[in-house]
């Protein structure tokens, strides 16, 4: 099968995010004059080591926040948000967040998810992420389309839960990272292997 998408794709549901996966989910929480805010983004990634970037994209937009969502608008005032790590006992609670609830609405408080400061920002994280990331924003980016914005971010502070650590290293399968998949689908890591690059 081939397609174009301006000709459309023919098929009950739109296969883009389907053929994309799986991709990391950034939860992203932001405080603004309105409130805190928390809301999970599965176009989310790292981008660069040095300094440390990460990025997530919004691409839809609410009635009562001008052309974006509510973590778009809310970072622009303050120009910092922090990207938390879903692991696989928060998918109930991360979906409960990714309601279209009105602007000032507190996610954290609607999931009964507790909350702490960040470190380096003014900025709400999720106490019990697997990790954390504080990020100070870089650049936001309008995209092709209505309401598509690429928002770029430096880490600034990094939080990691201690039994997350094994031996010095992040071992994701202690809590199962979280995945997005197409349609209303997601999966879980619960196994890892390692390859060696050529020439190591």
């Amino acid at each position: 099968m081939f397609y174009r998408p301006e000709d459309g794709h023919g098929l009950p549901h739109n296969p883009f995010n389907a053929i994309v996966t799986p991709r990391p989910i950034g939860w992203i929480s932001t405080r603004g004059t309105m409130g805190d805010n928390l809301a999970p983004y599965s176009f989310f990634n790292a981008v660069a080591y040095v300094p440390p970037q990460v990025m997530f994209a919004s691409t839809s937009a609410k009635d009562d926040r001008d052309g974006t969502k509510d973590s778009v608008a809310q970072l622009r005032e303050s120009g910092v948000f922090c990207v938390n790590i879903v692991e696989y006992a928060a998918r109930d609670v991360m979906n409960l967040s990714s309601g279209p609830w009105p602007a000032g609405e507190d996610e954290f408080t609607l999931a009964g998810i507790e909350k702490a400061e960040c470190e380096t920002i003014d900025c709400p994280r999720v106490a019990g992420a697997p990790a954390s990331l504080e990020c100070k924003v870089t650049q936001i980016v309008q995209l092709e389309g209505a309401a598509n914005f690429a928002v770029f971010g430096e880490v600034t502070g990094v939080h990691m839960r201690d039994d997350c650590l094994k031996d010095g290293q992040f071992d994701v399968t202690t809590f199962q990272p979280l995945t997005r998949l197409g349609y209303r689908d997601y999966a879980v890591i619960r196994e890892v292997f390692s390859l060696k690059r050529p020439g190591e």
